[in-house]
């Protein structure tokens, strides 16, 4: 599990194919390599990726993820090549800060940056996302986009606003987006499940919990 809080900003030194439908990646940060074990978890924009390898490197460490057929599909991971930069967040750890919101780092789809709007201290965005996921997401409630935990502004059909602040502009790599650039977004998983509750019915009289 994750917070969506954003450590470092990573960035794509190589991408290779190492058999049809896997990618395999090495991502430069700044974590000490020795704090980064083989088979961690680490979420890359916001997916959830097992660190197989690590190397030194001047920065601090690159470590290597794979990428699986169905991440590729689902995912920006594909289209990522080299020198992409990528928030980065370590696994949550019993008794860390939850300054975000639990993030599982399991991507539902994309989202489009509709609108770019600079105002006096902050950049409002407006992202479209799929039909079947805009139920999910609520004025006030919680969105994960690339990794980073993001209360909502408001909503309109399949389209919602964020606002960000100076500092999560210059910690995360939202700030560098522009109208057409697509983002991995997870829903709430509060909202994913009261949904469920919602549309479950319930048990007739006899039948078991």
């Amino acid at each position: 599990m994750f917070t969506g809080i954003v450590t470092d900003i990573g960035e794509v030194r190589s991408v290779t194919c190492p058999a049809e439908g896997l990618r395999r990646l090495s991502i430069a940060c700044a974590y000490e390599r020795s704090s980064i074990a083989i088979g961690a978890s680490m979420a890359c924009a916001g997916v959830c990726m097992t660190v197989v390898a690590t190397h030194p490197h001047d920065r601090g460490a690159a470590f290597e993820v794979e990428a699986a057929a169905e991440t590729l599909a689902v995912t920006t991971v594909g289209h990522w090549g080299v020198g992409r930069k990528i928030n980065l967040e370590r696994a949550l750890r019993v008794g860390d800060e939850l300054g975000g919101h639990l993030v599982s780092g399991h991507v539902d789809g994309l989202a489009t940056v509709i609108e770019r709007d600079a105002r006096p201290e902050m950049v409002r965005f407006i992202y479209e996302v799929p039909l079947g996921l805009s139920r999910f997401i609520a004025t006030k409630g919680s969105v994960a986009l690339d990794g980073v935990s993001l209360t909502v502004n408001d909503v309109n059909a399949c389209m919602f606003s964020v606002l960000l602040i100076p500092h999560t502009l210059s910690v995360t790599t939202l700030g560098d987006n522009r109208p057409g650039d697509r983002l991995n977004v997870e829903i709430d998983v509060m909202a994913r499940y009261a949904a469920r509750l919602i549309e479950r019915p319930s048990p007739s009289k006899g039948e078991a919990g």
